[in-house]
């Protein structure tokens, strides 16, 4: 709630500033601040959905929600970085300058870069204190808008001295930036959603044969959410005379080492004679 409160003070500073004066590169950080906006928003919304236990419909819970909300931002933040980048072209092109700023405009672009620093550092001190990757990443993406909102600054002294051509080419490499975030978005997300391997599944086996009495590690296959939990499913072989209840008892260890080792959420284990 505190950085989405922040956060909806600068998009609206940025926005209402890169309006005034037309200034690409304001717009841009906008987008770029808009951009952690939704994040905000989506996260907290998500992490309510993905909290929820599993249920018939779902039975392996709800966390890809949020994985899949992502790429609803993506779109919107591809569209936005085309229209940044025409826009930019356009103007180059035609060498148009924005309107110079006064200097409480650019006081207040000063103001915003203020607060997206500590925006970074109190989601990093959160992040780390409750143990949350999303906040960690959200901090890392923080800390770029506060480069982009530093190059808006640039931009608008350079506009403030004469010099508002500079605002085009700016902005370009602001739309460039824009896109990276997105792609940087786009890359966090879709390992969840195809359900890629979370942990090197020889690593996995290492951990099992360490078990007395297993004999094979004949199938592994491992997975995680945007939470961090991790799901493990491992398929092991037991001496062929091997009562039921020793079988199982192998079982029940190989889950407990992978669980204490891998800091596992669930690991299922099926048993087969070798």
């Amino acid at each position: 709630m505190v950085v989405l409160g922040l956060n909806v003070v600068i998009v609206v500073v940025k926005l209402a500033i890169g309006w005034r004066t037309g200034a690409l590169t304001v717009l841009g950080s906008g987008l770029e601040s808009t951009l952690d906006l939704l994040k905000n928003v989506l996260g907290m919304t998500m992490v309510a959905v993905a909290a929820r236990a599993p249920d018939e419909d779902h039975p392996y819970g709800h966390e890809k929600f949020e994985s899949l909300a992502t790429l609803a931002i993506v779109g919107f933040l591809s569209t936005s970085c085309f229209e940044l980048l025409r826009e930019a072209t356009l103007k180059l092109m035609h060498r148009a300058e924005p309107e110079s700023p006064t200097g409480i405009e650019i006081a207040l672009m000063v103001g915003t870069a203020g607060v997206n620093a500590f925006m970074v550092w109190y989601e990093r001190r959160r992040g780390r204190a409750l143990g949350s990757t999303f906040l960690l990443a959200d901090a890392a993406h923080a800390a770029s808008d506060f480069y982009v909102t530093i190059l808006a600054i640039l931009s608008l002294w350079l506009a403030r001295s004469g010099l508002g051509w500079f605002d085009a080419p700016i902005a370009i490499l602001v739309a460039l930036l824009i896109a990276r975030s997105g792609y940087t978005v786009l890359k966090e997300s879709v390992p969840f959603l195809v359900d890629q391997r979370a942990v090197d599944a020889a690593e996995i086996r290492r951990i099992v044969y360490e078990v007395p009495h297993v004999v094979d590690v004949r199938n592994v296959r491992s997975r995680s959410t945007p939470s961090g939990l991790l799901f493990a499913e491992v398929t092991i072989a037991v001496p062929g005379d091997a009562s039921v209840a020793d079988a199982h008892a192998i079982a029940d260890t190989v889950e407990s080492k992978i669980t204490s080792e891998l800091g596992a959420a669930e690991v299922t284990v099926h048993v087969e004679p070798a």
